[in-house]
């Protein structure tokens, strides 16, 4: 992917195509894009323990009609990885937008994977005017959603992990019969270090704990989609039925897939995806 400064378009006048490291107050940020400059923009964020690589399947699917941005959150990916930062959700989120703000992006769709989702939802409470509409992909709405044995994570705590520990620990990140997860997105677990890794998985229970999502999307107003694997390992797939709590808010039942759609079936995710982005899109004047 080429490397650019963040700045102009790499590709000609029109196209914005490739990775860049934003420097930010407290801590590097590597950002991704894709598509056309002038289409209507779409952030999309990773989960706990990913990166913006989680995306890729899902975005030739997207830069066709969307100037698609991704972020490798705090702590992540080849973004800085520091010990004396805060990984509160909020301050990812504020991270984000302060990106948003570097690439002259006035108005974005915000989609969010599993946590992402979270950090999506805090984006949108800080930033009302940035986020025009949100989509939470597998996004547990509450605390008491969560069905994945704790001691998955409990056994990365011998730092570093094992590959068995590590493939133990993703396992249930999926749930399509004979689905292999790429071994790039494996090793974003192993890049990251035991104290960013901890941190950022407490500061996803402590913004549930404080209130839960559905309650907080409610009082945003803004447009919602909802997209959950029928077959997640890891959050209740009952439980996307509690965002109906938001008003108009749309949700997608994917049977056969699990946590990761957008891994496990890009074309399906995209179906829905989609339609409501370029319901709610944003174009560039």
């Amino acid at each position: 992917m080429t490397v650019s400064d963040g700045g102009p378009p790499v590709n000609g006048d029109t196209e914005t195509t490739g990775s860049s490291i934003l420097s930010l107050d407290d801590g590097d940020i590597h950002v991704c894009q894709d598509g056309p400059r002038d289409a209507p923009a779409l952030l999309l964020i990773h989960g706990s323990a990913s990166s913006t690589r989680s995306w890729n399947p899902l975005v030739p699917l997207l830069s066709g009609s969307h100037r698609v941005i991704r972020i490798d959150l705090l702590g992540h990916g080849r973004s800085a990885k520091p010990t004396d930062r805060g990984y509160a959700l909020p301050d990812q989120a504020r991270r984000a937008g302060a990106v948003l703000d570097r690439l002259g992006v006035e108005r974005a769709v915000v989609v969010g994977h599993s946590s992402g989702g979270a950090v999506a939802t805090a984006l949108a409470e800080q930033r009302a005017d940035l986020v025009t509409a949100l989509v939470l992909i597998n996004t547990g709405p509450r605390l008491d959603a969560f069905i994945a044995p704790r001691t998955d994570a409990i056994g990365l705590a011998r730092w570093p992990p094992t590959d068995e520990q590590i493939r133990h620990f993703a396992s249930t990140g999926v749930s399509r019969p004979g689905y292999q997860i790429p071994s790039e997105l494996l090793d974003e677990v192993r890049c990251m270090t035991h104290h960013t890794l901890t941190r950022t998985m407490q500061a996803t229970r402590d913004y549930l704990e404080r209130q839960a999502l559905p309650d907080r999307l409610a009082a945003l107003g803004k447009p919602l989609l909802v997209i959950f694997g029928e077959e997640d390992r890891r959050w209740r797939s009952s439980s996307a039925a509690d965002y109906r709590l938001v008003p108009g808010a749309k949700v997608e039942l994917l049977p056969g897939l699990g946590h990761s759609p957008l891994l496990e079936d890009p074309p399906r995710t995209a179906i829905p995806l989609l339609a409501f982005t370029t319901a709610h899109a944003a174009r560039v004047d």
